[in-house]
């Protein structure tokens, strides 16, 4: 096993739900209290870690929008869903002695940082943890695309979606018993198949980039340490 990380620079998009753990609502202490955990084991490694959080767990414009809200308006308390549990996991980080920022794409100056590239780079390059808050700052755009978005902007060297699946696969697994996962799979593949890994936007600026994406299982510990190892965890998506 290499002490080296494969990878210098990532983007870890965590999904609002994932913050919720057994709870129905919210975020649950100790789960955002290991993800930071993992967090800052990697970046000891001398890995920039970049990290977008949907906000699910508190609010989804498009759910909003289906039960009559205006769309632009539910996605803008989404936005802001996403800027809460940006600071929680800034909070979490800080607890176990890391160092982290939270930059909006919206401004709100009083608790958070404007989203700045170059100034981005520079928090990466000293070793801060940053969290992309906010989204795009636009309505209709998920914060699947806000990731991978921010992979390409911070030049990324992987980007890696978290979840509760262990990689991609076929079918539903949990409907479909013969369901086969995927090691490696293109972006068209992932397209033409409607595999569901991110939303269509996001897997075509990663493949118009050349921006690799990679599915695992954060319910297990130790995954995300596993990848900057050079472990085959979950699924790669990219050219193919």
């Amino acid at each position: 096993m290499p002490t080296k990380p494969r990878y210098q620079r990532i983007l870890l998009k965590l999904s609002g739900e994932a913050l919720m753990g057994d709870e129905d609502y919210g975020i649950d202490p100790k789960v955002i209290g290991r993800l930071a955990h993992e967090i800052l084991e990697v970046r000891a490694l001398g890995v920039q870690v970049g990290v977008v959080i949907g906000g699910g767990n508190i609010f989804r414009g498009a759910g909003l929008a289906a039960a009559g809200m205006d769309r632009v308006t539910g996605d803008h308390m989404g936005m802001l869903a996403t800027v809460m549990n940006a600071l929680a996991m800034q909070d979490a980080v800080e607890k176990l002695g890391g160092f982290a920022r939270v930059m909006s794409a919206i401004p709100i100056h009083d608790v958070c940082e404007d989203f700045i590239r170059r100034r981005a780079i520079r928090h990466l390059e000293k070793g801060r943890i940053v969290l992309f808050a906010g989204g795009t700052g636009n309505p209709f755009f998920t914060t699947d695309s806000a990731a991978a978005l921010r992979a390409v902007e911070v030049c990324a060297d992987l980007l890696l979606k978290a979840t509760k699946v262990d990689g991609v696969y076929s079918a539903d697994p949990k409907k479909k018993k013969d369901a086969h996962r995927f090691e490696h799979v293109s972006y068209e593949d992932v397209i033409a198949r409607n595999l569901q890994v991110m939303d269509t936007a996001a897997i075509a600026l990663c493949r118009d980039h050349n921006m690799p994406l990679r599915i695992y299982d954060m319910t297990r510990p130790g995954n995300l340490m596993r990848i900057m190892k050079g472990e085959a965890v979950g699924t790669l998506v990219d050219a193919g």
